[in-house]
């Protein structure tokens, strides 16, 4: 019989989709059965793009975020507050939920939602459910009211949440940079976030870019360390003007910010493919790409914000990124370990009315990250590298779910 998978994706970030419509396609061709269900119609429109079909729990949780995504953490609390106490918010997803995992062998929690955390406590549902997530979402979860509460307020719920996290049947934790397979203790795994392969062939990504510019540069061969022994050999020369694959999230919204970061583009030479939902109908941007990795892949360099998603494409391709850093704590950390690894990167700060100091920014990194003969890897061996990596997930997704003994109902 074929393993059955329920996977709820929160839709707060694009990264947590982009892993579930990936581990959902890989666990399928597996021979898993797997049904997706998601947090927000967004969300739900951005899987359909992957052919997933994912029906919304409901539409009342969600971390918040300003237009240029800093996180509102007052904002944030109050609608976590809602939804958890309010009669007919998370009570009722739960009972939804109960009904939805009576045909599932194994219940996917990526990133943290409130009423999964719940029932994977309870004896009745926590033998199915698998806590997914990220190093520093976990970090920033559990200090969320570090230093804006009454300290020992603060240091019960950090024990709260990690006891939640503890008492579910499994965990896998995942960060841009873990090298391979871990298992520090008994159903706890680490794994390097998983990447989309990308396409052998693709043609059209350079005429898809947008801009123009003239950039030249000989580099020498070297080795980028992707983990496991793995290392993606860099290509050695760039005859074309400099290529940028840029992808924002939707949290990012202000205008201001994307004119100021192609006008960054522009003072450096630069061509780039654009992508932001929240910019959708600007010119120079298209609202969403299913082939962005191919772009990403064949780029001279990458603009992002701090996800793990990004952060493990540039690692995993061999790619120098600039990281549109701003108040949001999960990814500030993720910048702070890409520095400490020592990732070819830069970092840019949008600050509000400077929009030139953020084109300049943005226009320095990109030159100094290319004369830094940082050019690429071949796609081929960053391919195989991800491919590796969601075979490890599927591995570990199929062997958590094998049959256990319990002795509560489902």
């Amino acid at each position: 019989m074929a393993t059955r998978i329920l996977y709820l994706a929160t839709a707060d970030a694009r990264g947590h989709l982009m892993r579930a419509q990936l581990l959902a396609h890989a666990l399928t061709a597996a021979g898993a059965r797997v049904r997706v269900i998601t947090t927000s119609d967004e969300g739900r429109r951005f899987l359909a793009g992957f052919g997933i079909d994912a029906p919304v729990l409901s539409r009342h949780y969600a971390v918040q975020f300003d237009a240029v995504q800093n996180m509102l953490r007052r904002e944030t609390d109050q609608n976590v507050a809602r939804y958890v106490f309010f009669p007919h918010r998370m009570p009722r997803d739960i009972k939804h939920l109960h009904g939805l995992m009576r045909d599932a062998d194994v219940v996917v929690n990526d990133s943290f939602h409130p009423a999964l955390l719940t029932m994977g406590m309870l004896p009745g549902w926590r033998h199915k459910i698998v806590h997914v997530y990220g190093a520093s979402l976990r970090a920033a979860l559990e200090g969320n009211f570090q230093g804006r509460v009454t300290g020992w307020m603060a240091t019960l719920f950090s024990r709260i949440i990690a006891w939640q996290i503890a008492c579910a049947r499994a965990r896998i934790e995942h960060d841009f940079a873990y090298p391979a397979i871990e298992t520090p203790s008994r159903e706890t795994y680490r794994l390097p976030t998983p990447v989309a392969v990308a396409n052998p062939v693709r043609t059209g990504c350079a005429s898809d870019l947008v801009g123009v510019g003239v950039g030249v540069g000989v580099g020498v061969g070297v080795g980028v360390d992707v983990g496991g022994g793995a290392r993606a050999t860099r290509s050695t020369t760039r005859d074309h003007a400099p290529r940028a694959a840029v992808y924002l999230n939707p949290h990012f919204r202000d205008p201001a910010l994307a004119a100021a970061l192609q006008a960054g583009l522009a003072a450096a030479d630069a061509t780039a493919h654009c992508v932001g939902e929240g910019y959708e109908g600007r010119p120079g941007w298209t609202g969403r790409d299913e082939h962005w990795v191919d772009h990403a892949a064949r780029s001279d360099v990458i603009i992002s914000a701090p996800g793990m998603a990004a952060l493990s494409i540039a690692l995993v391709y061999g790619k120098p990124i600039i990281l549109v850093l701003t108040d949001q704590p999960e990814q500030a950390a993720n910048a702070a370990r890409a520095t400490a690894l020592g990732l070819c990167h830069r970092v840019v700060v949008w600050r509000d009315g400077d929009p030139a100091s953020f084109s300049d920014q943005v226009a320095r990194s990109l030159r100094s990250l290319l004369d830094a003969k940082q050019d690429g890897s071949t796609v081929d061996a960053g391919s195989a590298l991800a491919k590796g990596r969601l075979d490890a997930w599927v591995n570990v997704l199929l062997s958590v779910a094998e049959p256990v003994e319990t002795s509560g109902t489902s």
